[in-house]
Order: C-alpha cells, then sequence, then structure tokens
C-alpha cells in the first residue's frame, strides 16, 4: 500500500469506522490493476503507455467505489426531522421548532429555576461522532453527551460549550460534576482525584479568537467526536479539545444526548442539521 492509500485508510478507519464491506465489490479493480513500481507492466496492458495504463485504473477504481471518500458523510443520520420535536423529550414552555431549528428560550414572563434540557430519547451514545449547527442570541448553553439522566428533564455529563463571550465556545464541562475540565486550545488528561493536566496546546486562545473559530450570534458547525475515553470538539472545522479521560470513577464512557438552556437572564438558542453517526 503506497502512502496516499495508507492516509486514506486511515482517514476510513479514524472517521467512517462503520463502511460496511457489502458496499465494495468482490473483484476490486486494484487487483487488476496491481504492478510493481518501476517494473514492466503487466503483459496485457502493454499496448498502453504508463501515465495512460495509471490513468485508465484510476478512473475504474473510481467507478467502483463512488462512495469511498465520503462515506464518512455517508453513515451521519439525521436525529432531528426539522419539523417537531419527535424523538426529543422536555419541558415544552421552553422547547419549540421554527424554521427547520430546535429553539430553546426563555423570557422574563417564562424563566427556568436551574438548568433545563431537551433529551434525545433514541437511544444512548458510547462511541459516536455528532455533527451539528448551533446560534445563540444571548446566555450560554451546551451540548450535553454521554450523561445521566436526572429526572424532570435534568441531566449530568460531558458538555460542550456554546457562548457568545470570546474564547468560551467548544470548551469542555462536566455538569453537576468535576466543572471546567479543558479550556479552548487545550490538550488535557483527567487523572482519577486529580486536577485537569494539561499536557499540550491545539492552539492559542487568543490565537483561535484572532482567527474567528466562532462566529457570535450566527451559526457554527459543531463536531464532537467520543471513542473510549478520549473526548474531541470541533468548531467549523478546527479541533478546539483533546480530552482524555482516565479517571475510572468518575468518567463516562456511554450516556443520552442533551441540549440545554441555562438558568439566568432571558436567552434564545437554536439547533438544527443534527447528525449522529454511531458504532
Amino acid at each position: 500500500m503506497g502512502r496516499a492509500q495508507e492516509r486514506t485508510a486511515g482517514a476510513q478507519e479514524r472517521f467512517a469506522p462503520t463502511l460496511s464491506e457489502a458496499s465494495a465489490p468482490a473483484r476490486p479493480p486494484a487487483e487488476t490493476c496491481r504492478f510493481t513500481p518501476g517494473a514492466a507492466l503487466p503483459t496485457n496492458h502493454r499496448g498502453m503507455s504508463r501515465p495512460l495504463f495509471l490513468t485508465v485504473c484510476a478512473a475504474l477504481t473510481a467507478l467502483a467505489f463512488p462512495r469511498l471518500l465520503p462515506a464518512a458523510e455517508a453513515e451521519f443520520k439525521p436525529i432531528f426531522n426539522g419539523r417537531d420535536l419527535a424523538g426529543w423529550e422536555g419541558n415544552p414552555k421552553f422547547w419549540s421548532v421554527r424554521d427547520g431549528a430546535i429553539r430553546g428560550e426563555t423570557s422574563l414572563g417564562v424563566m427556568t429555576v436551574e438548568n433545563t434540557f431537551l433529551i434525545w430519547r433514541g437511544g444512548t451514545l458510547k462511541d459516536f461522532q455528532l455533527k451539528l449547527k448551533v446560534r445563540i442570541r444571548n446566555g450560554n448553553s451546551g451540548v450535553q453527551y454521554r450523561a445521566r439522566d436526572l429526572g424532570k428533564w435534568i441531566v449530568a455529563g460531558y458538555q460542550a460549550e456554546i457562548d457568545n463571550a470570546k474564547g468560551k465556545s467548544g470548551f469542555l464541562y462536566e455538569e453537576r460534576g468535576r466543572k471546567s475540565l479543558a479550556l479552548i486550545g487545550e490538550k488535557v488528561e483527567l487523572d482519577e482525584g486529580e486536577k485537569p493536566r494539561v499536557t499540550g496546546q491545539l492552539a492559542g486562545r487568543k490565537e483561535l479568537i484572532a482567527q474567528g473559530y466562532y462566529k457570535a450570534r450566527d451559526w457554527n458547525d459543531y463536531l464532537i467526536v467520543a471513542k473510549g475515553n478520549r473526548l474531541e470538539h470541533f468548531i467549523n472545522g478546527t479541533k478546539v479539545i483533546d480530552v482524555t479521560d482516565h479517571d475510572a470513577k468518575r468518567r463516562a464512557l456511554e450516556g443520552l444526548l442533551a441540549l440545554q438552556i441555562h438558568a439566568g437572564p432571558p436567552m434564545l438558542v437554536e439547533f438544527k442539521d443534527i447528525l449522529l453517526q454511531t458504532q
């Protein structure tokens, strides 16, 4: 396998681990087009020049594997239908759907005295990738994952922060637990009974802010990746945290998905295009 093929294979293993073997043809063109670099072309292709032979092989491979590179995208499944809250559960005073987006909203007349959540009831999350678009007008919110259900639309667990304050969106918080676990730009190890240990920098906080990694009061693309005890958050294509949780007593390897409305002043947060890939 050449280096380019190794990189492609690595990307498939990382981002599309559930690619079905059944989608591959029984005899891929690679068998027909196989030859040793630097050696003469196979006998049945001697009539072709080497560039033409390689071009034909590349075309045949693309036809046989039309879903090979975009497989990761194809494996994501929508868990919000864009019309109503079917499959989700939360306090109807705060949650609704408008213009294809889930809306979590409080006002001076309709407030919450504690954080409240819209919980996805389609299953529990173990190893997964979650894509969604988020926009917040004011206040702060978050995406809870591998969470515990405490009843009355309250959950506890990991949270990817959503906040218009500079340099806050994307940090890892643990609701009703260890609180702040990793700030943006940090690579962190969590050891049993110890404070978070920063082991490296993905990027400086000021650098991320200067780059405009997050767009205040606008739609932002979030990607949350959880595999085993490793957790990663990406915003608009930029990795903002990378955490390995070694604390066997307090970490979570599975749990619920939920969206947060934070107690406090009136706020509005929106979520749409929610796509989930599980293993």
